[in-house]
């Protein structure tokens, strides 16, 4: 599996050639799993069915366990990622976050995702 790095910033990193891709290594499904969590259902216009179920089963009404199953749902169908061997979670409806934690059993080894920065309701 080959994937194109992102910078610290969310961007593409480019100007480095091969350097600019993990190939076969843990981080390109973390990355990709990472990717996949930033893009909400409907936004891409290429494919609106696409994307992680936020308004379906994370943001509002939705308690913790929904939110959890949808996440879960959405990183187990990303490609490279084997099994979820842990997954840790909080809803805080006054900070209004949603944290977590897995570790990823990927078809390269091992891999943490922290997914802290990417969901705030």
């Amino acid at each position: 599996m080959r994937y194109r790095k992102l910078s610290p910033s969310g961007d593409y990193t480019f100007g480095n050639g091969q350097l600019d891709f993990y190939k076969d290594v843990p981080e390109a499904p973390a990355q990709a799993v990472q990717t996949r969590l930033n893009l909400w259902v409907g936004e891409w216009f290429l494919d609106t069915e696409e994307g992680t179920a936020y308004m379906q089963g994370v943001l509002g009404k939705y308690s913790q366990k929904s939110a959890d199953v949808t996440i879960q749902q959405r990183v187990l169908g990303t490609q490279g990622v084997n099994d979820l061997s842990n997954f840790e979670s909080t809803l805080d409806p006054d900070s209004r976050k949603y944290p977590a934690t897995m570790d990823l059993d990927t078809i390269y080894g091992p891999t943490e995702v922290d997914i802290e920065n990417y969901i705030n309701y």
